[in-house]
């Protein structure tokens, strides 16, 4: 049942054949996203956690079918084997997440502290992605998007991206190229032909660098 549940989401977003047509090219899922870039104690940056709100289709989608004691509502325990499924499932698309740290490419371990809530009918995927080792960092360049854009991102609009725990001198700036209204009204041709190796989700890239 989880897995046919999720398919939805992964056939969307992740293993769509590359003859895909143009119909089916725009956004099926809509994100807005609140993150959060985690350092320890000693300055050095530990990691990034993303709160994923998934829109109201497909948090409606995701449940139907889940067992609940309460009809319609979802304790965070009944919907950890959907988190589950979620978390698994991005692995091998680096969790929509790149990015460089010092001019290096940043390298994450396997997400901790992973689970799924529902408010107001809307699913919140809550998870972490640590460094696979703390790193004292002087420019943190982040990314979040879907490189073909079956999944779009957005942030949240107060305070999608905060610091925890960072050096004083830290300071964060987010760029926002492009949101889920403009992607409702892109060209057809610019997904008349998908390429995997073309990023077209890289133009509505949610941005996020810090400099220390």
């Amino acid at each position: 049942m989880i897995s046919r549940i999720f398919r939805a989401f992964v056939l969307a977003a992740f293993a769509l054949p590359l003859v895909v047509t143009a119909a089916r090219a725009h956004p099926h899922v809509y994100v807005t996203m609140k993150s959060e870039i985690v350092y320890d104690g000693e300055g050095r940056m530990t990691g990034i956690r993303h709160h994923w709100t998934f829109d109201d289709m497909f948090s409606s989608y995701a449940t139907q079918g889940l067992e609940s004691k309460q009809k319609g509502v979802f304790t965070r325990e009944e919907l950890q084997p959907l988190a589950e499924v979620n978390v698994t499932s991005m692995k091998e698309y680096d969790f929509f997440t790149q990015g460089t740290m010092n001019g290096q490419k940043v390298e994450f371990e396997t997400p901790t502290d992973y689970f799924l809530e529902m408010n107001d009918q809307l699913l919140t995927l809550h998870f972490t992605l640590p460094l696979k080792k703390p790193v004292s960092t002087k420019n943190v360049d982040l990314e979040v998007y879907d490189p073909l854009y079956f999944v779009a991102f957005e942030f949240a609009e107060k305070e999608p991206i905060t610091l925890k725990g960072a050096p004083a001198q830290c300071k964060l700036n987010t760029v926002k190229l492009g949101d889920a209204t403009q992607s409702r009204s892109l060209s057809e041709a610019l997904f008349a032909r998908p390429d995997p190796n073309a990023q077209w989700g890289a133009q509505f890239a949610n941005k996020i660098a810090v400099k220390c």
